[in-house]
């Protein structure tokens, strides 16, 4: 694939420092007044750092010992939280684990985890890393790392991930107890680089519908993309679903080559401007691969960011369709500063304007984080989520595409297609177990259970074919749900038997092939996807 020279060049500015400016001592003098009170003042003709010497004067004359660096964290943190929603401090411990997913890869062990039952239960290894090297399966209760107790102690997931990440080289013993072993298991596991995957999932819905899934946008996105896209369109693709439901953003370079890929030379995908920054656009150039395919897009409320650049490139220019539900509305642009000790803060610089010229970031007030982030649920009482007549656009945030349909700004981007959230009130007994994860609950212990049987699946050809829930399944599913205190009538349960065994059958496949074996099967009862597949047959 060759590269995209004339592309603009978006990237968080990480290369570079800047001076910590709470914290640093610039001249100020303590003076007494005659009561003993002190007061900071300036000394010559330095600018007066009221924030750095308050600090100073805490750490040296407060009455107890002072963590310095937990309070400049805590005063920064206070700083960025009077801005905007999205200006964040990173400090030194939190850095990795904020930055590694738009890096594509982190150090570690390599295994897809939850806690279960108050045990680190292992998912699946990844393929290929250090700990399927060395034996680590599918369902291991992992009971000690490096000799201390992690099983029964209530540990959480961000202990899991702070004892089993770690530099590439270095060691970690685990002691796993498997299910049919008598003795607990010891392996030691030297840590490596681990790829973290943007693409979820990719397939042929049928004979010329690929699909493509994808859960952010990182440094790796556009060539797991291009991967996937190129197989798909050699398997006969000429229509294309892709998904970005959930997708919470992150590189704007990503999403702008993404969207390169489908629009013509010449066309506006994107353009940023900001108080100190001049606008900066970034057009298609003549190397899109799939300039001549259908594409349908699919939103919703938790698409956000790079998501809505996509989104808003391809509406704003007429390309393919937009549909599902308004996304998040996040039009702010964030650089990214290193700073001397490790930490780190992404400043918000600029805003991101679609083609037409609209600013999708929906409204916020200064330092009131909660009720910009609550929005969500003020869509869903308002009957946003449910009927599209409940949203109402203000005229003045109105634009017109070349072809003239109407767009509008102020807060998300709307679909050309409206698909409500489901509210079915038939399959209830399905949306109790489903809303409660009890489906989700029950499909994992079955696949413990069963998982000798199970591994004998390599594909998912083979496993859709050859299994499905059957009744003294279901009946155990009932039998689980009413030990819950779930219990419906029997003309309910058997109303949702099929919804039931479908979303069963794709958990069990989640947890046996991964994303391959969940989202073919879930796809049979998403009405989204179901409502995509209908309209990109007209396109």
């Amino acid at each position: 694939m060759s590269q995209k020279n004339n592309k603009l060049q978006i990237y968080l500015p990480i290369a570079f420092s800047v001076v910590l400016i709470i914290g640093i001592w610039i001249g100020s003098l303590l003076v007494s007044d005659n009561n003993g009170a002190k007061s900071l003042l300036p000394v010559g003709n330095h600018t007066y750092n009221k924030s750095g010497d308050i600090l100073d004067y805490i750490i040296q004359d407060y009455v107890d010992t002072v963590n310095r660096e937990k309070l400049e964290d805590e005063v920064i943190s206070g700083f960025l939280d009077e801005l905007d929603p999205h200006s964040m401090y990173i400090s030194k411990k939190e850095f990795n684990a904020v930055n590694d997913p738009l890096l594509g890869s982190f150090e570690g062990i390599g295994i897809s985890f939850r806690i279960e039952k108050d045990s680190i239960t292992v998912i699946n290894p990844i393929p290929g890393g250090p700990s399927e090297k060395v034996g680590l399966m599918a369902g291991d209760r992992i009971v000690m790392v490096d000799d201390t107790l992690v099983a029964g102690i209530g540990i959480t997931n961000n202990d899991a991930i702070r004892k089993l990440k770690g530099k590439k080289g270095t060691k970690v013993k685990v002691t796993n107890f498997r299910r049919g072993v008598p003795k607990l298991i010891d392996f030691t596991i030297t840590r490596d680089v681990i790829p973290t995957y943007s693409l979820d999932v990719a397939y042929m819905v049928n004979e010329n519908v690929g699909y493509i899934k994808l859960n952010k946008f990182s440094a790796t996105t556009y060539d797991e993309f291009m991967e996937a896209a190129v197989q798909l369109q050699d398997e006969g693709m000429t229509k294309l679903i892709l998904d970005l439901r959930g997708n919470p953003g992150g590189l704007l370079q990503a999403a702008i080559e993404i969207g390169d890929e489908f629009l013509e030379e010449g066309q506006l995908i994107v353009y940023t401007h900001g108080k100190n920054r001049p606008k900066r656009h970034a057009f298609a150039t003549d190397e899109g691969d799939f300039e001549n395919l259908d594409v349908a897009v699919l939103i919703d409320e938790n698409s956000a960011s790079a998501s809505e650049i996509i989104a808003g490139a391809l509406q704003d220019n007429d390309k393919g369709i937009i549909i599902g539900r308004r996304t998040f509305g996040k039009g702010l642009v964030q650089e990214q500063i290193s700073l001397p000790d490790g930490s780190a803060i992404r400043l918000t610089t600029a805003r991101y304007y679609t083609p037409t010229g609209r600013c999708i970031q929906k409204p916020y007030t200064n330092g009131d984080s909660e009720s910009y982030y609550e929005e969500y649920y003020h869509r869903y009482i308002n009957g946003e989520m449910m009927s599209k007549d409940s949203i109402h656009f203000n005229d003045s945030l109105k634009y017109t595409t070349p072809k003239g349909k109407v767009v509008y700004g102020g807060g998300g981007i709307m679909p050309d297609v409206f698909v409500p959230m489901v509210t079915d009130t038939i399959h209830t007994f399905y949306n109790v177990l489903a809303n409660k994860g009890l489906i989700f609950q029950f499909a994992f212990d079955y696949t413990d259970r069963n998982r000798a049987k199970l591994n004998e699946f390599k594909d998912f050809e083979t496993f859709d074919r050859s299994f499905n829930m059957d009744s003294n399944t279901y009946n155990e599913l009932i039998d689980f749900a009413e030990d819950k205190g779930i219990s419906q009538s029997d003309d309910k349960i058997e109303i949702s038997r099929d919804k039931i065994a479908t979303l069963f059958k794709a958990f069990v496949g989640r947890n046996v092939l991964d994303e391959d074996g969940f989202y073919p099967i879930y796809h049979e009862i998403d009405t989204t996807f179901k409502r995509a597949v209908q309209e990109i047959r007209i396109l």
